[in-house]
């Protein structure tokens, strides 16, 4: 029997839209931040269909500004602006303080900020982003020896258990 999938910890009035799972593996992921965005009603539309993708989103800091890269919106064919790009920057909304905390962590070298959820807050759109550090290889066999372990260990207590 298939084991139930897990819903994640949710606040009440949040929706999920979409994670960013490959970000866990592929980086170690520090501090985390939760922004707005600035979207078109046609991008709006497509996140509620859920027509998004953040695996390959990062954050970038222009003059003080926040941009998010790489996240793709699927364009609407009957959208009533003018189509947009499905991978155009968007720009994110914090505060100046979280900013120059995200600025600083990018200009140390070795760090980059990454999406990691996409999710509506109470009608608005919010994209949760994490400090990062690259995982080497290493790190990332022994990540998958760990799952495999425990993916071992469950099934051998569930027969025992039988």
């Amino acid at each position: 029997m298939a084991k139930p999938s897990k819903k994640e910890n949710l606040e009440p009035g949040m929706t999920l839209i979409a994670t960013n799972r490959r970000a866990s593996f592929d980086y170690e992921l520090g501090e985390r931040f939760e922004a707005g965005l600035v979207l078109l009603g046609s991008e709006v539309k497509s996140l509620r269909s859920r027509a998004v993708g953040i695996s390959e989103a990062w954050a970038s800091i222009v003059q003080g500004e926040a941009y998010i890269e790489g996240m793709r919106i699927s364009i609407l064919d009957h959208a009533a602006y003018g189509h947009t790009q499905e991978r155009r920057s968007r720009k994110l909304l914090l505060h100046r303080k979280e900013i120059l905390a995200l600025e600083k962590a990018i200009d140390r070298g070795g760090m980059t900020v990454v999406a990691t959820r996409l999710y509506f807050r109470n009608g608005k759109a919010k994209i949760e982003l994490a400090i990062a550090r690259g995982k080497r290889k290493t790190d990332k066999r022994e990540a998958i020896k760990d799952r495999d372990a425990a993916r071992e260990a469950q099934i051998l207590m569930r027969e025992k258990n039988r």
